[in-house]
């Protein structure tokens, strides 16, 4: 199937170091193969001065499990729940998304290995069948404590993942220790708030559940050292690419590039991610910890990572809206130029995860583009033209 054709003028088009303006970018077989200031071909699409952004990259987002369970007892077919969620995303300016498949069984989050499979061979299913509207690809999340979940994994990416993990990509696996006491949750007591906020629960009855988790996943703690045995042995062998997810400390960042990740997902301290730095990983970060002002955990600021120069890329995690939105944030907060802020939930992530081919207007690229307004902290999408279907959303 060959990719889409069209052009779009009069926008100013974000380049990788510098503004447009009054520019035409042009489309061939989903292919950018023009920015300029010429004369703009007679059927080009009028931005009528909107900003041009290449589509925005998101390489975690979780909202399809809660698109499937929109209430505790309700679930809807996979199929419906993929179809809206794409909805969603699109509007939002994200034409490449990575979904969080959660390989574990947890009942507190509805999560089973058989949905995750469920989820797995749906996307790739819908996204074979030419009817998807943007690129969609797999987040593989690996509960390391989780028996099941590991098996299940390493089943699915020994003989199924080669030809799903799409176009011959290598599989994103990421390795999570949720224990209380380490990674996201150090301190057992923003766990406990969390708890608290979350579930209703007392302080008492928060610490009673917080201690009971940990008890039940120290005993689960030989699962973890089974699992690192074949992910050491597929990162190695270059069969996935490994993330270090919620890294704390030095100490954690050393053990993750020993295990060969490639990211460093969500580091919760600056000693972390500046570790991480040295180490050449990749750092990625949340969007809606931007949008946010800070973490909803207590960790370190992405503002702060930003403005040291630790973040690659920003991810939406649980909140899509929240990457675009963080572009004027940045900017708003002098933390980094317009066509920084936009690397940060474009180029910055692909390169991230591999794919060399987008998140830049320019020449060669893919032609997924955003039409957005973009005033003071505030974004506004227009606009989503992507390689695989020139489909406009416009807003008012």
């Amino acid at each position: 199937m060959s990719g889409a054709s069209f052009a779009v003028r009069n926008v100013t088009a974000v380049l990788p170091d510098a503004l447009l303006e009054n520019a035409v970018v042009v489309v061939e077989d989903g292919v950018i193969v023009d920015v300029s200031q010429r004369a703009a071909p007679p059927n080009a699409v009028d931005g009528n001065g909107a900003y041009c952004l290449p589509g925005l990259v998101d390489t975690h987002n979780d909202g399809l499990e809660r698109e499937v369970m929109p209430r505790p007892s309700t679930r809807v077919p996979v199929e419906f729940a993929l179809r809206a969620f794409e909805s969603r995303i699109r509007a939002a300016g994200i034409t490449t998304l990575f979904h969080g498949i959660s390989w574990e069984n947890d009942s507190k989050w509805n999560r089973t290995v058989e949905l995750a499979k469920e989820f797995s061979l749906h996307i790739a299913e819908y996204r074979e069948s030419n009817s998807s509207l943007i690129d969609h690809r797999l987040l593989h999340r690996l509960d390391a404590r989780d028996g099941d979940g590991s098996d299940a994994l390493r089943t699915y990416l020994e003989d199924v993942g080669a030809p799903h993990d799409f176009g011959g990509d290598t599989p994103l696996v990421s390795f999570e220790d949720h224990t209380p006491g380490q990674g996201q949750y150090t301190d057992r007591s923003g766990l406990v708030r969390y708890l608290m906020g979350t579930r209703g629960l007392s302080a008492e009855q928060a610490e009673i559940e917080v201690e009971k988790n940990f008890q039940e996943r120290e005993a689960k703690k030989h699962y973890r050292t089974e699992a690192l045995g074949w992910i050491i042995d597929a990162a190695d062998r270059g069969h996935i690419r490994l993330i270090g997810h919620d890294l704390a400390t030095p100490a954690e960042v050393e053990e993750a590039t020993e295990w060969g990740a490639h990211i460093a997902e969500f580091p919760t301290t600056i000693e972390a991610a500046r570790l991480s730095r040295e180490q050449e990983l990749r750092i990625v970060c949340g969007a809606p910890n931007v949008m946010r002002g800070g973490s909803h955990s207590g960790n370190v600021g992405a503002l702060e990572l930003i403005r040291s120069g630790l973040c690659d890329g920003l991810c939406s995690d649980y909140l899509p809206y929240s990457m675009i939105e963080s572009i004027p944030i940045l900017v708003d907060e002098g933390a980094c130029s317009l066509p920084r802020a936009v690397r940060l939930v474009t180029r910055g992530p692909a390169v991230t995860v591999g794919l060399e081919d987008r998140g830049l207007v320019a020449k060669g690229m893919r032609g997924d583009l955003v039409l957005a307004r973009i005033g003071k902290r505030t974004a506004q999408v227009l606009a989503v033209l992507t390689s695989q279907a020139r489909a406009s959303l416009v807003t008012a």
